[in-house]
């Protein structure tokens, strides 16, 4: 859905002959422009698409207390799937729009918010396994975005937006049915009614939730370039890049796809990478992995802005430019999403651990929401310029998380020693 949803409101929704037919939009762009000053559909959908991306990432922390204190981690994943069928089958409408993204985001927060501490509670706290069993979460889940994108893409753009949207819809009650059916092999909810999950942090457990949150800004920087790939960078390719291939444009939403196949195909050869470093006691820790990811991924966006000096007899950037974009830049994302979700659950104390592991995603909720303010300098930069800059944001996180890692790494180990000690 997010592959269709810049396109969708730059092309159909906010043209002047459906514009006024959103329930509540008048009202959200006052808000937004009593903010950012006047703002072009491009821009107001940018500004929304960031917004809603940001909060996508931030309901996972309030699923993670739902799931951690009230309802169980099974029962608020079902109930998380529930709402994003529902929310996508609104988004066939015009006017409940808003509605729709406020149901996907609520069951988006149930959901991911309980999957992610499913997934680390297969393992022990001291278990380096931990980091590759996100490496395949997240392999699995990108093959999912490999297809997602193909289907509603082809979809919206022979048929309508509309069936795009519709279809994401049976593809979640697909992947619920999936889930149920697999309950046998996940961990058993831990129990809510225990002093474990009602007692206050001590003090050693306290300043480990401080050290984790001081990092968010980091991660935030990384953030707010991946972000932008979903957002402003569809309408960047619908403009310069040649998607012709043959007598045939292949659809904008289907370059999304690209993701999903470098997603898959570099996970399994970088696992084994950093096994094979493992071995002979070479490989990097937490905090380098996270560094060296936000550094390639600044690399591959100014990859972008070079396509600009390469453009074909069309005056646009060949296909293959950006298809090496998509497929080589996960290698970045792999060595700081995964690593950075392990890292959390690794460390954070267990009464709050489900939780923590969502509130990593706070930053993805700082860089998606920057990300959609910085949508709206695509019409006032070159778009070299406009990739150089978050170029230059993805590597400023990698260079401060190299210049800040020893300090963070002595304090989360002395937090994490000193816990139950008070």
């Amino acid at each position: 859905m997010q592959a269709l949803l810049v396109l969708y409101m730059v092309e159909f929704l906010l043209l002047p002959a459906h514009v006024g037919s959103v329930a509540g939009l008048p009202g959200l762009r006052r808000a937004i422009e009593s903010i950012t000053g006047p703002l072009s559909p491009q821009a107001l959908a940018s500004q929304i698409f960031g917004l809603y991306v940001g909060l996508v990432f931030f309901t996972p922390v309030i699923g993670g207390l739902i799931g951690d204190r009230f309802l169980g981690r099974r029962h608020t994943v079902v109930l998380g799937a529930l709402l994003l069928t529902v929310g996508h089958f609104c988004m066939s409408f015009e006017r409940p729009f808003l509605m729709a993204l406020l149901l996907i985001l609520l069951g988006a927060g149930c959901l991911r918010g309980n999957l992610l501490a499913q997934v680390g509670n297969l393992y022990q706290p001291d278990d380096r396994r931990r980091a590759d069993g996100y490496q395949i979460y997240v392999a699995m889940l990108n093959s999912g975005a490999l297809f997602a994108p193909l289907i509603t893409g082809a979809l919206a753009a022979t048929w309508g937006w509309h069936y795009g949207f519709s279809f994401a819809a049976f593809g979640m009650l697909a992947g619920l049915a999936i889930y149920l059916s697999g309950q046998r092999y996940l961990p058993a909810d831990p129990p809510r009614d225990t002093s474990l999950a009602r007692r206050r942090l001590d003090k050693g457990e306290r300043r480990t939730v401080a050290v984790l949150l001081l990092m968010l800004p980091l991660f935030s920087l990384f953030w707010i370039a991946q972000s932008q790939v979903w957002n402003t960078y569809n309408i960047w390719a619908r403009d310069h890049v040649d998607l012709s291939v043959g007598h045939w444009t292949i659809p904008v939403a289907w370059l999304q796809t690209a993701d999903g196949v470098g997603a898959v195909a570099m996970m399994p050869p970088l696992v084994l990478f950093w096994r094979w470093q493992a071995a002979r006691g070479k490989e990097p820790d937490e905090y380098t992995k996270i560094a060296i990811g936000c550094l390639f991924y600044g690399a591959l966006i100014a990859w972008l802005a070079l396509g600009s000096l390469f453009v074909n007899d069309a005056g646009k950037i060949p296909l293959a430019w950006v298809l090496a974009f998509h497929v080589v830049s996960q290698i970045g994302y792999l060595y700081v999403s995964p690593t950075a979700v392990a890292l959390f659950s690794r460390t954070a104390p267990a009464a709050v651990n489900g939780t923590m592991v969502n509130v990593y995603y706070a930053s993805a909720f700082l860089g998606s929401t920057i990300s959609g303010r910085l949508g709206g300098l695509y019409e006032r930069l070159p778009s070299s310029m406009f990739w150089l800059l978050h170029a230059g944001i993805a590597a400023a996180g990698g260079v401060l998380m190299l210049l800040f890692a020893p300090s963070l790494r002595r304090a989360l180990l002395r937090s994490m020693a000193s816990q139950g000690a008070t």
